[in-house]
């Protein structure tokens, strides 16, 4: 089987057809919604949202977490059907899909009202006046999700539960190539008592996903290229409406001379093969100091000629098949490309026709320059392209050399050094002496910068894309106008200018040689 889905034509619609990329087998069928029945999707789930944001933070809560008992019921099952779509190994759906999500699940069932409470803002001497002024979080209504192929389970659900948490019904449109997925998210939701409706998940592919976007959301939620991430933000742009934006990266992991080569090592092979290296905070760009440069890289290719790669069900797998034959095309180029312009191919290369599915061995180059794709376009594959570096400056200009700005890493002993030059690196997350695992993170914002995309998920900023915020001005002193109501007299005027010196300073003791003049303007006779 060349491609992992079909679209098939019925007499009524289309449906697609869910193949496993590693075996070619057929997982499942689903109906390939129209534009109108995506409609009808959202109308329903606006009826519902009105009830759902009455209740409290602790009735949604207690859903949440019943969904998460029945996923951690279920945990073997679940995995089973991200690996039979995705092509990854069970291990890794367990450990980078559902671990973090039941951790995800948990953190905002119990903390969201405690992240979305009412917030009192200091408002200087307008308070000393009266005035008070709040800020409260009231729910968007209908969040449309469009999520990808990579993390079919760990993407999206993390998305709806924030969303339900913060009082949304949601629109989910799984991809085409994990869609079984995306039902089960509901499923799951469905069974925990959730509202009928109030989740709803609409299958389809490319045009599913457009009808998704203009079909009348009050926010969009998008993780995938930034081809289509343009065309969602150009549709939520006619209709004024936000969007967040999650496009991918090009993702660097700097080695300094001091840093730990075993550990470093360890880390970039897992950071760059971890799910066939189809994460957008995958190490996509290696560059390692020219002192440490043999002794690492010879590490990194032993390490890698040890990992077992087959198909994801089978135990003791550690990299799987890719996702799709389109993506796995794309790794063949990029290798092409940079073996033509002077690459060496120190481990891996080829595609792995002799398992049968969608495999490509993880591959390492070595003498690669930013000239190459590889070093320049998202791979989105098992490929680790290595460069050298002789100074700090030389590696941060490398590193942000890239229309991408989504995670990077820097590895170092001395962790001051690693934090210096993170806050140097152009980049929405930058670990020191970690790679890759922040996403699953509840507590911590995920996004990027430059073409990486717009906005957050995760965290309190993740929250905080899933609400709008209300300003609530107060004034308790209702028996004298204010000072700058008509009319405009010269006595006013006065007045106004000595605000602008005096008041406008912020200091109370400046203002407090106005007060003559302003209780004479208090009691200033209208014309």
């Amino acid at each position: 089987m060349s491609v992992q889905t079909l679209t098939l034509a019925t007499a009524e619609n289309t449906e697609i057809i869910s193949h496993d990329p590693a075996t070619g087998e057929e997982v499942g069928r689903v109906p390939n919604l129209s534009a109108a029945e995506v409609i009808a999707a959202v109308k329903r789930a606006r009826a519902m949202q009105g009830a759902w944001a009455a209740l409290d933070f602790k009735e949604r809560g207690r859903i949440v977490m019943r969904a998460r008992q029945i996923v951690l019921d279920e945990i073997d099952a679940i995995a089973r059907l991200i690996s039979r779509e995705s092509g990854k190994p069970l291990t890794e759906a367990i450990s980078m899909e559902l671990t973090p999500t039941l951790d995800l699940m948990q953190f905002f069932a119990r903390k969201t009202k405690k992240l979305l409470r009412t917030e009192k803002l200091d408002i200087g001497q307008y308070g000393l006046m009266g005035r008070s002024s709040r800020i409260i979080y009231k729910p968007l209504g209908v969040v449309g999700i469009i999520s990808p192929w990579n993390f079919p389970w760990a993407i999206p659900l993390g998305e709806v539960v924030m969303a339900l948490m913060a009082g949304n019904a949601v629109v989910l449109k799984p991809s085409e190539l994990t869609p079984l997925v995306g039902l089960k998210i509901g499923e799951v939701f469905k069974r925990a008592g959730l509202p009928e409706g109030l989740l709803q998940v609409v299958t389809g592919d490319g045009k599913t996903g457009a009808a998704l976007a203009e079909a009348g959301v009050d926010k969009i939620m998008f993780t995938g290229s930034v081809a289509t991430g343009k065309r969602v933000a150009e549709a939520a742009a006619r209709q004024l409406i936000p969007c967040v934006l999650e496009l991918g990266g090009k993702d660097p992991m700097i080695v300094l001379e001091d840093a730990n080569v075993l550990m470093a090592a360890s880390a970039a092979v897992w950071g760059g093969f971890a799910n066939s290296g189809q994460a957008c905070a995958s190490v996509e760009r290696l560059y390692v100091h020219e002192k440490i440069a043999t002794q690492f890289i010879e590490q990194v290719v032993a390490q890698v000629r040890a990992l077992e790669q087959n198909i994801g069900t089978r135990e003791g797998t550690d990299i799987g098949a890719m996702s799709s034959e389109r993506q796995l095309k794309i790794v063949e180029e990029h290798v092409n490309d940079a073996v033509s312009q002077g690459a060496r191919v120190l481990v891996g290369g080829h595609r792995r026709d002799d398992l049968g599915g969608m495999f490509y061995e993880p591959t390492v180059l070595a003498d690669v320059s930013h000239q190459m794709d590889v070093m320049r376009e998202e791979t989105f594959g098992p490929v680790l392209p290595v460069m050298t570096f002789k100074t700090e400056e030389e590696v941060l200009r490398w590193a942000n050399d890239s229309v991408f700005g989504l995670t990077a890493s820097v590895w170092t002993r001395d962790a001051s050094r690693g934090r210096r030059l993170a806050e140097k690196i152009e980049a929405g997350t930058v670990t020191v002496n970690e790679v890759l695992y922040t996403h699953g993170i509840a507590q911590t914002p995920w996004g990027g910068m430059k073409q990486s995309g717009i906005g957050r998920t995760h965290g309190r900023l993740g929250l905080l894309e899933l609400v709008a915020p209300q300003h609530i001005h107060v004034n308790r002193v209702t028996s004298f106008r204010d000072l700058w109501w008509f009319s405009y007299t010269p006595r006013a005027a006065e007045l106004f200018r000595g605000l602008a010196r005096r008041f406008a300073t912020g200091n109370p003791l400046q203002t407090s040689l106005l007060l003559p003049q302003m209780i004479r303007r208090l009691f200033e006779r209208r014309n």
